[in-house]
């Protein structure tokens, strides 16, 4: 079993920055991806970004050049840094991991609140 609590996020106005952080615990040698994923209201959950235990990195495009996936090892940590946030980022982020691939994820954090005002 994995753990991952997620924090980090807020209320932020349009062009603002946020860290988003997803601590890991438990049986980590078992995951061979991490990925971060939001649900709008009214809208399905999206994967918006992922990085593999290789270091491969995946964005969705509504995100390239905005946000930045990346992970501390040392710390069993990974962050999402998201710049120039739009209102349409508004969303429930959930850090999730993967047993085998990076397209299927088993275990999810509670999610964290991430609120762009306009």
């Amino acid at each position: 079993q994995v753990q991952l609590v997620d924090s980090g996020g807020g209320l932020v106005q349009a062009g603002g920055s946020l860290r988003l952080s997803c601590a890991a615990s438990g049986s980590i040698f078992s995951i061979s991806a991490m990925g971060w994923y939001r649900q709008a209201p009214g809208k399905q959950r999206e994967l918006v970004a992922a990085i593999t235990s290789g270091g491969s990195t995946y964005y969705a495009d509504s995100v390239k050049g905005r946000f930045t996936i990346s992970r501390d090892n040392a710390k069993n940590t990974v962050y999402l840094q998201v710049n120039s946030l739009k209102p349409e980022d508004t969303a429930v982020y959930y850090c999730a991991a993967a047993r085998t691939g990076a397209k299927s994820y088993d275990y999810w954090g509670q999610g964290t609140q991430v609120t762009v005002s306009s």
